[in-house]
């Protein structure tokens, strides 16, 4: 019997300030959810194991601040990534007017620059009446640029895992074909500590996932904090950061 696979992966998660992108983590890799959040400044990092098509992922997931100020600073992150949440308020016009801004970002990092560079969208804060950003208008935008896009809501944990596994599950694919294509070099390995359910690899055109109630996912909550990168390990101290509401 073969051992099963492990693989590194990097992401990240981009949008304008305010969106909810450090409660959207938290909530994928700790199951919890706070009203009030500091500001991120620069990025923080938290890890999460899961196991998908009999490969362990230790996902490295990056927390980028939404500041104008630190567009630059942010954008350097984004070198090594394997894959991109882009996030927005459905309550806030502008946050998904940003998105074009976001992703070309993004993209114009990845070298050489990839239309098949991994990307969800998230519409977060579903759970709040005041909409300002219709559905059918943010699935148009997503279907233009064939892009998964989610309904969520990071404090009532809708979809919130599915999006993060789909978006794994195609960082995961790319990482194999670029791999046996010979321009990918695998990153170290990691032993897994953790074992979630298997997922099925969700591929393919652009869609949009609607809320719906999810399951309860197991994680490995490994603190790990970006000022000057210090990654911490489960089981150490942990130390605060500031976050992104």
């Amino acid at each position: 019997m073969n051992p099963r696979k492990k693989v590194d992966l990097k992401l990240i998660i981009i949008g304008a300030l305010g969106v909810g992108k450090t409660s959207l983590l938290h909530q994928y890799v700790h199951k919890t959810f706070y009203e009030d959040y500091q500001t991120t400044l620069g990025a923080s990092i938290l890890s999460k194991i899961i196991i998908l098509d009999d490969t362990t992922l230790k996902l490295q997931i990056w927390d980028t601040g939404g500041q104008e100020r630190f567009r630059s600073m942010v954008s350097t992150f984004y070198k090594g990534s394997d894959g991109c949440v882009l996030a927005f308020d459905v309550t806030d016009l502008e946050s998904f007017e940003a998105l074009e801004t976001w992703r070309g970002d993004v993209l114009a990092k990845t070298i050489p620059m990839e239309q098949s560079y991994p990307m969800v969208v998230l519409g977060n804060k579903i759970d709040l009446a005041d909409r300002q950003v219709p559905q059918e208008v943010a699935q148009g935008w997503c279907k233009e640029k064939d892009i998964p896009y989610f309904e969520v809501s990071a404090k009532n944990d809708i979809n919130v895992v599915q999006a993060f596994e789909m978006l794994a599950s195609r960082a995961l694919s790319r990482s194999v074909w670029k791999q046996a294509a010979g321009t990918f070099s695998p990153r170290k390995t990691l032993p897994a500590s953790s074992k979630l359910d298997q997922r099925e690899d969700l591929m393919g055109g652009a869609h949009c996932v609607l809320p719906a109630a999810m399951p309860q996912h197991g994680s490995e909550p490994t603190a790990t904090v970006l000022g000057r990168q210090v990654f911490g390990q489960q089981g150490a101290p942990q130390t605060s950061v500031a976050s992104d509401p």
